[in-house]
């Protein structure tokens, strides 16, 4: 059997192609920017680049990016001054893979947290999808993080977060912001997981 290969446009050829200094924070910061730095600095690296969303399905990360559609995956790179890190969160039905392009990243695992890993540059950690995951740059420079999602579903408004989080943006910001950050993110009841 014969394989169909084909050489794409120039059009084409040049749409697969993002380019580092071209990319754009995610749109969903712009979107429920008015929640402030602080708040979102609890669910968000804080510098987020989408190098390829899809362009048919919701995302948490916005629709904005230089490339749109690549079997489902989903691609972005994120800087996180020291100390700074996503919270816990789930993906329920894909794999989110991280690789350390700069500084050093702990990743931890668990609600409550049981385990605990600080990667370097290159280093990877894949986790697969209904685990509880965060992390935070644990280094005294940026660090610098390519995360890919792939996997089991096209839903890439799969994530999922703890009511612990919950609870800790409504006492530190408010219902407000925790409603905004309600319409991105779905938050797990108490006893959703053991």
């Amino acid at each position: 059997m014969a394989n169909s290969i084909y050489t794409p446009s120039k059009e084409e050829f040049e749409s697969r192609i993002g380019r580092f200094e071209d990319l754009k924070p995610m749109s969903t910061a712009g979107e429920i920017g008015w929640v402030g730095q602080d708040a979102m600095d609890i669910i968000f690296a804080r510098k987020l680049m989408p190098v390829i969303l899809d362009d048919d399905t919701k995302n948490p990360f916005g629709n904005d990016a230089p490339i749109f559609g690549a079997a489902g995956s989903t691609m972005f790179v994120s800087i996180m001054p020291p100390g700074q890190g996503p919270c816990l969160h789930s993906h329920n039905t894909t794999f989110e893979t991280f690789m350390v392009l700069q500084g050093e990243i702990e990743y931890y695992v668990g609600e409550p947290v049981e385990h605990r890993a600080r990667l370097g540059k290159w280093d990877t950690f894949s986790c697969p999808p209904g685990v509880y995951r965060g992390f935070h740059n644990v280094g005294d420079i940026d660090a610098v993080q390519l995360t890919v999602i792939t996997g089991l579903g096209d839903d890439r408004d799969d994530v999922s977060m703890p009511d612990s989080i919950a609870r800790q943006i409504e006492d530190a910001h408010g219902d407000r912001v925790l409603e905004a950050i309600q319409g991105v993110f779905h938050f797990d009841p108490p006893a959703a997981r053991p």
